[in-house]
């Protein structure tokens, strides 16, 4: 089976919050394979998170709903998906 490169921009529920934490916490649920901090503006700092994933249906939005219910997490958004080779 095919795999994807997944990636999502997470943004945190506030701008003062430990970003450190957030990435620990993210890193514990869906261990992915990278993690990087892109500052976005007017202090905040949002997280890219990437993770190789299989090409199978709805794992995706699995994925994204399991960011989306770790404490500190405001927002999701898949920003990129491609096709390993």
């Amino acid at each position: 089976m095919a795999q994807v490169l997944v990636t999502y921009k997470v943004f945190p529920t506030e701008v003062g919050i430990n970003l450190d934490n957030l990435e620990k916490s993210i890193k514990k649920e869906i261990s992915p394979d990278r993690i990087e901090k892109e500052p976005v503006g007017f202090g905040l700092v949002v997280l890219k998170v990437s993770k190789i994933i299989p090409d199978k249906g709805g794992l995706i939005d699995s994925l994204e709903s399991k960011i989306r219910s770790i404490k500190g997490v405001g927002e999701v958004e898949v920003i990129e998906v491609t096709r390993t080779i």
